[in-house]
């Protein structure tokens, strides 16, 4: 399997507005402790008031508009200069009749422009190495959705199947498109699936959408197998659809078809070997293998596994936040976390799962784990372009130790302890109830109600979900399937805490 290739982190969809060019440095600070890459999408657009006092979304004054890109261009070309892959691009939404589009350039020298068509918009740049993402396809067409009758591949070689918006793969999955009511419901016309019964190729992303900060873990990510980090060797596998998308904990997942990997064109045959090796961020549960569509094979995750001893090897998320509603206490909103984790076996990786600013790993060895969080609680809906009610941070932990260990684990100096055997059993849960009842107590001269919802409303909490082993979170298998008459196959993953992959198709070149 291409075990040669490096896989590689980001997110492809961070909009950083006119008003908030002056967080750029913060933005790029976030995004190297999330991302191994970061193509930044300029956004254009603001609300703008009509005369009857309307507010419609449009592009900002042209001249503020070329001074953001000039400030853009020499940040990108800064952070190349010191070693850091990073691309700049643009959202292009046109008219609204052929779908959203973020622009990315391979190199830095290229200009704005906001031409109101997407086949306009390929004139312009056909000629430079340029590509154009759609994003939030499954919309009505016409209204910001993605326009099939227009589509070019050689511009458009992969999609954005999942976002903050939710699923565009078809109009029935599980993932609705919802947050952003305005804009919905979803159609299964312009949806992914729709572009495959087409017969077209490209591959398939998922990326935030964010408008606050980069690499909101729960909106998506983007993964691609390249050689090495260098934006040529990115660039290279963007352009051959060497990229899939999760939704949420980063799933690795490497797939060949009879030495094709995903994205490629390859012959079809009715005895065709699909190997797939997929190492989840928690335990599998199913992978569906999907041919032109429809789920050809389930192959079940789910195995008894036996009670561990002696060594074990499992992944567990630990997470913070919850805390005081805002409608009881309107000026509390953030809360700041210094924790430490120690385990006498190894620690053997850690997956970041942030989802804003503010988070530190303050040191990290074979045995011991510093940490710093600032969890945060919103009152904004989603609309216009608000966050949604984020209210976890955290890690996910590798671990190999001993069966019957206890797990140390000390947050703002009080010590907790996590027995491995009751991780492996269940999750854990623990609240700070003292430290609620004072606050309530303080502000409102309450200390007693009938029932403790009062206070458990308002009590911060932190979580260690239940721990899967090995045998659980990794899968490697082949299965064999007849594709003599299809025209493409991919997988998707499922997790059983409900994250997922969606890999890019491997097309028959016949078809």
């Amino acid at each position: 399997m291409e075990n040669k290739y490096k896989i590689l982190w980001t997110d492809m969809h961070s909009n950083i507005h006119h008003e908030g060019m002056s967080e750029l440095p913060k933005w790029y600070a976030h995004a190297k402790s999330m991302l191994d890459f970061w193509p930044i999408a300029y956004y254009p657009y603001y609300m703008r008031k009509l005369p009857s006092g309307m507010g419609v979304e449009d592009i900002h004054d042209l001249d503020k508009v070329k001074a953001d890109w000039e400030e853009l261009r020499s940040f990108v070309n800064k952070a190349n200069t010191e070693g850091w892959p990073m691309f700049m691009g643009y959202e292009w939404q046109g008219s609204g009749l052929d779908g959203d589009h973020n622009v990315f350039f391979k190199n830095n020298e290229n200009e704005i422009a906001f031409p109101l068509r997407y086949q306009e918009l390929y004139e312009l740049y056909k000629d430079k190495d340029a590509i154009a993402i759609p994003h939030h396809l499954a919309y009505q067409s016409g209204s910001r959705g993605k326009n099939w009758d227009t589509h070019i591949e050689a511009f458009s070689p992969f999609a954005e199947v999942y976002s903050s918006h939710g699923s565009s793969e078809n109009d029935y999955g599980s993932i609705p498109m919802n947050r952003h009511v305005h804009m919905g419901p979803r159609v299964g016309a312009n949806s992914v699936e729709s572009g495959y019964k087409r017969g077209y190729h490209f591959g398939l992303i998922a990326s935030g959408d964010n408008h606050s900060v980069p690499a909101v873990s729960e909106f998506g990510s983007m993964a691609v197998l390249a050689e090495n980090r260098t934006k040529d060797a990115i660039w290279d596998a963007m352009q051959k659809r060497h990229v899939y998308g999760v939704s949420n904990e980063r799933i690795k997942l490497r797939m060949d078809l009879d030495g094709a990997m995903m994205g490629d064109c390859t012959s079809f045959k009715e005895a065709s070997e699909l190997n797939l090796n997929i190492e989840g961020s928690n335990a599998l549960d199913r992978i569906e293998v999907i041919v032109d569509n429809d789920v050809a094979d389930i192959i079940n995750c789910n195995h008894r596994s036996s009670k561990p001893e002696g060594k074990v090897h499992f992944k567990f998320k630990l997470e913070f936040g919850w805390g005081p509603d805002r409608r009881v206490f309107p000026d509390i909103a953030s809360r700041k976390w210094h924790g430490c984790l120690h385990t006498e076996g190894s620690i053997l990786s850690v997956e970041n799962a942030w989802n804003t600013m503010g988070q530190a790993i303050l040191h990290q060895d074979e045995n011991d784990f510093e940490f710093e969080l600032t969890t945060y609680k919103t009152t904004q809906t989603g609309k216009w372009m608000g966050s949604a009610a984020i209210t976890t941070e955290g890690f996910i932990f590798e671990i190999e130790t001993a069966a019957d260990e206890v797990l140390k684990l000390n947050v703002d100096g009080i010590d907790y302890e996590l027995p491995v055997q009751s991780l492996l059993n269940d999750s854990m849960l623990f609240s700070l109830d003292e430290e609620a009842k004072r606050l309530i107590y303080d502000t409102y001269q309450e200390e007693s109600f009938y029932r403790n919802d009062t206070w458990w409303h308002n009590t911060y909490k932190f979580k260690a979900n239940k721990a899967a082993v090995k045998a659980d979170f990794m899968y490697q298998g082949t299965t064999v399937l007849d594709l003599s008459a299809a025209h493409h196959v991919r997988v998707r993953v499922h997790q059983k805490n409900g994250c997922m992959a969606w890999s890019s198709p491997i097309f028959n070149k016949e078809s």
